[in-house]
């Protein structure tokens, strides 16, 4: 575990500091699920032969499961699950067994239409994150499952190369220009990968005891959420700005128990990139990281880049 008091106002001592830690940690609560109400995908046409597309399928276990009130989306042990985004709703677990993998498929045009989310601290509409959520609550990802990106050399890792840096330098001359983050429209055509799993606006969120590989960018990136907790999670990810973990202004965030083996920082906490992260004006606070193995990255806890809105209590 470790404490770092805020760089401008030393408002706490360090007991303090730790004091108010112990607090922070005792709020944060996992999300809880009814019992007995799992619904499976393979019920929803889903097949674990890693051909068949089940995109369809974890889009009606999931609607079902929310509107029933909640609870499990499961599958069968020993499968491979191919499929495009998966977009999660409030009160909703998805439930990967530990010998079963949800692998994403490679045509990028599966992660359209675009959706509001945020690229290196600014905000736009872009590819889909493989796994998205937006303004939900009580949602969880776990059960000891692969999750794999299925990036590579030659999808969605080379557009960093060349590639990207016409949309980059648009989307940020869009945000300098403070272009209404509904007109920044990307996708494709302007490549900019989209991060893994990505809840934005979101309350109560759990990642839970999952192995996480080949992401297309970062890994996880929880976005303007509260009460976010990463435990038990292994991220074995090595293409460019594969960021283990990145709490994006953030409130009341733990992360725990986890390995990160990365191709960036293992761990980052960020709030916005120049003038959109002060639009925003969202900073990370209450950030908790203990017992962790940092294998490999280029940092181990990293505040920043793109943290324009500053960061408390980290």
């Amino acid at each position: 575990l470790v404490l770092v008091l805020p760089a401008v106002s030393l408002a706490m001592t360090a007991e303090e500091g730790w004091e108010h830690a112990k607090t922070v940690i005792d709020r944060i609560k996992a999300p809880t699920f009814p019992i007995d109400a799992d619904r499976d995908i393979t019920d929803h046409g889903a097949v674990g032969d890693g051909i068949t597309d089940c995109t369809g399928a974890f889009k009606a276990a999931i609607a079902l499961a929310h509107s029933s009130g909640g609870g499990r989306v499961v599958m069968p042990p020993d499968g491979v699950f191919l499929t495009g985004p998966i977009v999660l709703l409030s009160d909703v677990n998805l439930h990967i067994p530990k010998t079963s993998t949800i692998r994403f498929k490679q045509d990028t045009a599966s992660y359209l239409p675009a959706v509001r989310t945020r690229w290196e601290g600014v905000e736009l509409m872009n590819y889909s994150p493989l796994i998205y959520a937006y303004r939900q609550e009580n949602i969880a990802i776990t059960g000891g499952g692969t999750l794999d990106g299925n990036a590579n050399a030659t999808v969605w890792w080379d557009w960093k190369y060349g590639p990207q840096d016409a949309g980059r330098a648009r989307l940020f001359q869009m945000a300098t220009d403070n272009v209404p983050v509904h007109q920044r429209i990307f996708g494709d055509g302007h490549f900019i990968r989209p991060n893994f799993i990505e809840p934005y606006r979101c309350q109560n969120v759990l990642i839970e005891d999952v192995r996480i590989i080949n992401s297309p960018m970062w890994v996880i990136h929880p976005t303007f959420c509260s009460n976010v907790w990463v435990r038990g999670v292994t991220v074995d990810s090595h293409g460019p700005n594969n960021d283990g973990c990145d709490p994006d202004s953030c409130k009341d965030v733990l992360i725990e128990n986890s390995s990160f083996d990365t191709g960036d920082d293992c761990v980052a906490v960020k709030s916005g990139r120049g003038d959109d992260g002060r639009r925003v004006n969202i900073p990370s606070v209450n950030v908790i990281m203990r017992n962790c193995t940092m294998k490999d990255g280029h940092g181990g806890l990293v505040a920043g880049s793109e943290i324009a809105a500053g960061g408390r209590n980290l």
